[in-house]
C-alpha cells in the first residue's frame, strides 16, 4: 500500500513526475489527476499548475522522460556490448525488454502520446532519438557487412516489430517468466538470420 509522502522543498516538478509515474504504474493513466498529486505531495491544489497547465501536459512530460530514459539505457547497453551487430542487437533487445517489463504502463503511454496531434516538439524529438539509435545500429551493421543491404527503414521496422512484440508479450504476462532469457536469445537469433546478408 502506498504511504503518502509529504513534499517539503526542492524540485516540485520532479516530485510531481515521480508520483505521477507511481500512480500510472499502480492505477493507470485514468487515475492521474493534478489535484490528487498535489494532495499526495501535501502542496496546494494550484501548485502543480506552475509546472503543468493540465493533465495532458503532465502525460506529455511523463512520456518525454520515458523516451529519454529508454534512449539513455539503450545507448549505455550498446556501448558496453562491443562492436558486432549481433552483440549490440542482443544488448538492445535485452535492455528494451527489461524496460518494457519494468515500465509497461509508461511504455504504453509513451507510444500512445507520441502519435497524439497535441504532442510537444520535445516529445517528438525524444521519440526520434530512440528511433535514430535503432537506425544507427542497422546502418553500422550494414557498413560492417553484417546486415543485408537495403533501406534502413525496412530492416528497422522488422527488427523493432519483433523486439517490441516480444517485449509486449513479456510485459503483459502472456509469456511465462522463465522464457525471458532463452526466449529472448531465440528471438535475437531469429532476427539476426533475417538481417543477415544474402
Amino acid at each position: 500500500m502506498h504511504t503518502r509522502r509529504r513534499y517539503h522543498h526542492g524540485d516540485l516538478r520532479a516530485a510531481l513526475l515521480t508520483r505521477a509515474e507511481e500512480t500510472l504504474r499502480e492505477k493507470g493513466p485514468a487515475a492521474l489527476s493534478l489535484r490528487e498529486l498535489a494532495r499526495d505531495l501535501g502542496v496546494s491544489h494550484a501548485a502543480p499548475s506552475r509546472h503543468f497547465k493540465d493533465k495532458q501536459a503532465l502525460l506529455d512530460a511523463l512520456a518525454l522522460t520515458g523516451f529519454d530514459r529508454l534512449a539513455e539505457t539503450i545507448t549505455a547497453a550498446q556501448e558496453g556490448a562491443g562492436e558486432s551487430f549481433a552483440g549490440r542487437l542482443a544488448a538492445t533487445a535485452r535492455t528494451y525488454v527489461e524496460f518494457a517489463t519494468a515500465n509497461a504502463e509508461l511504455l504504453d503511454l509513451m507510444y500512445s502520446i507520441k502519435h497524439d496531434p497535441e504532442a510537444s516538439e520535445a516529445l517528438i524529438a525524444a521519440s526520434q532519438r530512440w528511433t535514430d539509435r535503432t537506425a544507427e545500429l542497422i546502418m553500422e551493421g550494414q557498413r560492417r557487412g553484417e546486415v543485408r543491404e537495403g533501406p534502413v527503414e525496412n530492416v528497422g521496422v522488422a527488427v523493432f516489430s519483433a523486439v517490441h512484440g516480444y517485449a509486449d508479450l513479456m510485459a503483459s504476462g502472456s509469456l511465462p517468466p522463465e522464457m525471458a532469457g532463452q526466449g529472448l536469445d531465440e528471438l535475437v537469433s531469429f532476427v539476426l538470420r533475417g538481417c543477415a546478408p544474402d
